[in-house]
């Protein structure tokens, strides 16, 4: 009993260890040339079925699609100024031409710094 508690604790552990942590990226980082700064409902992959399935009036393709979706985005205009815009998820969107609806390869921002 002691040996599979110990199996079990070596496995999470090493589970820990391999998954890598998502980083916010500084919100000064996110200009022109690397994407805009969105404030959107809900972030996901593309192959989550809530997801994909908005794709298709859009007429993106799933495989197309990589990094974070951003759903239903808008705009950040002010950043860093006394507090957060964004009572959302604040993220960086390379593709944003889907008005809102969807905003793709996206990276999460710490509006902050």
């Amino acid at each position: 009993m002691q040996f599979k508690l110990s199996l079990a604790t070596l496995a999470l552990a090493t589970l820990a260890v391999a998954t890598p942590a998502r980083r916010n990226i500084p919100a000064s980082s996110c200009t022109g040339s690397t994407g805009a700064l969105q404030c959107c409902d809900s972030t996901g992959q593309a192959t989550d079925p809530a997801i994909s399935k908005l794709f298709g009036p859009l007429g993106i393709v799933v495989q197309d699609v990589t990094g974070l979706v951003g759903v239903t985005c808008s705009p950040i205009s002010v950043v860093g100024v006394g507090g957060s815009s964004c009572t959302a998820q604040p993220v960086c969107c390379t593709n944003n031409s889907f008005n809102g609806v969807v905003a793709l390869g996206c990276s999460p921002v710490d509006i902050n710094a």
